[in-house]
């Protein structure tokens, strides 16, 4: 190529210093090529190795979208429109995979092959040319120099020879391998357009060979496809503009209206409490009791599942079952100085939960969702609707009534130099009265100004009132069944043991005691005197049915609370509608009230059905009256026996003083007859059985005295 300088071959022999300072330049234009090809080398480099993962990255993107109808991703449903659009654009994606592959191989051949040899193959020549000509030419400088040194005298012929040789040799090495470097050098000129140019052409022809075969095979049909997914791309976004729109808007007015609801505990005024609940979800802790003294609170998420009260921890991916819910009971309790805590009860008593609630709200809520539960109205068609009229019917239950309105305007003057007291005297309906009742007046059956008792404090019967200082309120029931004396053990021999779980709601005194309606009425009072006076909170025990007494035992400590003699129930109902309600007449034995003993009747809710209940007093009274009565017959009959022993007892003793007398008779006529054997008038005497025997004896006896004289 014109205009290239070159280095000359014909002033390689001479080796002069303007050739060897030409020879500089060309050296140091020979490194500046290749360093600036070894940059290009790996720029090409990067690009093919581009070139290869794109391809590997578009197969494996086109894998993934086939495989995403086998997917099974949690929200996303089958969407066939999806799956069929995305198995296209996964066909595309494969096609676009292999044309990369082919670009690939392209450029493998075309632009990295002539930059890998004029890298490899000419510079490493160049390198190793002027390593050798470095060498050839400090082997001839040594030449030079011996030769240079060389005596003038003629017995160094050998000598001169060897090194006029050396000259020789080393200087036609330099001279051979001094053209050859300089052709090497050279020739470079042309080899570097050549290696810069050649990788560029066969780069933009691979590259334009991809580009054609992208145009033929993407058509129009193509072309369409990507325009309608395009606007659908813009349809969706459009949609999440718009959700996000509402979710930020719903974000606002939740933030307003839950400010309130910010606080633990919330004003009721502000927030009503829900009673009409038939479902519950919420966090609670729960008291877990981890020795007999100590307990640990865990906080959980509670729901209600159809009758279930379930619960669920952070990370479970389903809730495990914590109490079945149908006919439990629950109520407010005081626990370890916690406030909002409530006690649910299993229907059997067997298992107990504590729970706490954030509020007052929040507890109300609970416990009126879980009586909603507990009374199955879940189960029917509309149990919001039925849940709100029973509440309303609650509400109404507990309205008072005129008579109790009047009664108090007429007791308020004499009440209010009284000190306060847990006097209630109120009066609602709870249902349709029974007939008896509509004859009768609400004061022939409850005493007028009748103080309401709400808890239990101490024994009601009389008649165990030493009994209530020294045993009832000191004494604890053995678990073992075992007493120290046998006063203690009140019932260890009775036949029937039967316990409930029951929970005293409040008891007052009554007058009639003939039908079970004043056990009706009573419930009535002390429902609606409870609802008045927002009195929830009610003491459970258990109620122990023995054929000698009912007993309250108190669950934690096992300390009977009350005792009632068995003899003094005259009368136990349960509620008509609701069968958990039960009560009980009580007649103490001393004390009495215009000429008539004192009666008290009890109010409890149960667990199970009050008339279970009622039917076990009942079977317990009939046993201890069939064990009263044989008592008696035994006791009867032992007193026949005594009769009899001691009838016989004097019938023995008269016979052993007859027995006597004969004897004595017989001696003296055996002594008479041993005098006078016969008669005066020669007639013989005549005795009886016993007096021969007698005489027999007697005469064996004189007898043997006349022998041994």
């Amino acid at each position: 190529m014109p205009g290239i300088e070159k280095l000359p071959i014909e002033e390689t022999l001479e080796d002069s210093p303007q050739t060897r300072s030409l020879l500089g330049v060309f050296e140091e234009d020979a490194t500046a090529i290749s360093s600036y090809s070894h940059q290009l080398f790996q720029a090409m480099q990067r690009i093919y190795d581009a070139e290869n993962e794109l391809s590997a990255a578009t197969h494996l993107t086109s894998k993934l979208l086939k495989d995403y109808e086998k997917q099974r991703f949690p929200l996303g449903g089958d969407d066939e429109v999806m799956n069929s659009t995305l198995q296209q654009f996964a066909k595309v994606i494969d096609e676009l995979s292999s044309w990369h592959a082919v670009l690939s191989t392209q450029l493998a051949d075309a632009m990295m092959f002539p930059i890998t040899q004029f890298k490899e193959r000419d510079l490493k020549e160049i390198l190793t040319l002027k390593e050798v000509f470095q060498i050839a030419s400090s082997d001839h400088d040594m030449a030079i120099n011996r030769y240079s040194r060389l005596s003038k005298k003629r017995d160094n012929e050998k000598v001169k020879s060897e090194v006029m040789e050396d000259v020789y040799t080393s200087r036609k090495k330099q001279h051979q391998t001094m053209m050859h470097y300089f052709t090497a050098l050279n020739t470079l000129q042309y080899k570097k357009k050549v290696a810069l140019l050649e990788p560029l052409l066969g780069y933009m022809q691979a590259q334009i060979s991809f580009f054609k075969l992208g145009s033929e095979n993407l058509t129009q049909q193509w072309e369409d496809f990507l325009n309608n997914i395009g606007t659908s791309v813009q349809n969706v976004r459009r949609e999440m503009e718009g959700e996000v729109d509402i979710m930020q808007q719903t974000i606002q007015d939740l933030e307003q209206a839950s400010d309130l609801l910010y606080m633990p505990d919330p004003d009721p005024n502000k927030i009503p409490i829900d009673r009409t609940l038939t479902r519950k979800a919420g966090y609670l802790n729960m008291r877990n009791k981890t020795s007999l003294v100590t307990s640990t609170w865990d906080r959980q998420y509670f729901f209600t599942q159809g009758g279930n009260l379930m619960s669920q921890c952070r990370g479970d991916v389903a809730g495990g079952l914590v109490l079945d819910l149908d006919n439990c009971s629950v109520m407010a309790v005081d626990c370890e100085d916690r406030r909002f805590c409530f006690q649910i009860t299993s229907f059997d008593g067997k298992k107990v939960a504590v729970l706490q609630a954030e509020s007052r709200k929040d507890c109300e809520e609970w416990i009126a969702t879980i009586n909603n539960i507990s009374k199955r109205i879940y189960l029917s068609e509309n149990p919001e609707e039925i849940a709100a009229r029973v509440n309303q019917s609650a509400l109404e239950a507990v309205t008072p009534s005129p008579s109790f309105q009047q009664r108090q305007e007429s007791l308020r003057s004499s009440t209010q130099n009284r000190p306060k007291s847990s006097r209630a005297s109120s009066q609602s309906s709870l249902g349709s009265e029974s007939p008896a009742l509509s004859s009768l007046s609400l004061d022939s059956l409850v005493a007028p100004e009748t103080p309401i008792q709400f808890d239990i404090i101490s024994p009601v019967s009389e008649e165990h009132s030493g009994q209530a200082k020294g045993a009832t309120q000191g004494r604890r029931t053995n678990p073992f069944g075992e007493s120290g004396n046998s006063q203690s053990q009140d019932g260890e021999d009775s036949i029937l043991h039967q316990l409930f779980i029951v929970r005293f709601l409040g008891s007052m005194e009554v007058k009639a005691t003939e039908n079970t309606d004043v056990i009706y009425d009573t419930m009535r009072q002390i429902l609606a005197a409870r609802a008045i006076h927002n009195i929830f909170r009610m003491t459970e025990s258990h109620l122990l049915v023995t054929c000698e007494c009912l007993k309250l035992i108190d669950p934690q400590t096992q300390v009977t609370r009350l005792r009632f003699p068995l003899s003094s129930v005259v009368l136990c109902a349960s509620h008509q509608e609701n069968k958990r309600l039960f009560g009980f007449v009580l007649q103490t034995a001393g004390g009495k009230v215009d000429g008539r003993p004192i009666t008290v009747c009890y109010i409890f809710e149960s667990n199970n059905d009050g008339e279970k209940i009622c039917d076990s007093v009942g079977l317990a009274k009939q046993i201890a009256f069939h064990s009263e009565m044989d008592r008696r017959a035994t006791e009867k009959q032992k007193e026949l026996d005594k009769a009899k022993e001691k009838q016989q007892e004097e019938l023995t003793k008269q016979k052993q003083i007859e027995k006597q007398d004969l004897e004595e008779q017989s001696r003296l006529i055996a002594a008479s007859s041993w005098a006078n054997p016969t008669a005066a008038d020669g007639q013989f005497l005549v005795l009886s059985n016993s007096q021969s025997e007698d005489s027999d004896a007697g005469e064996e006896g004189r007898k043997k005295g006349e022998s041994e004289a």
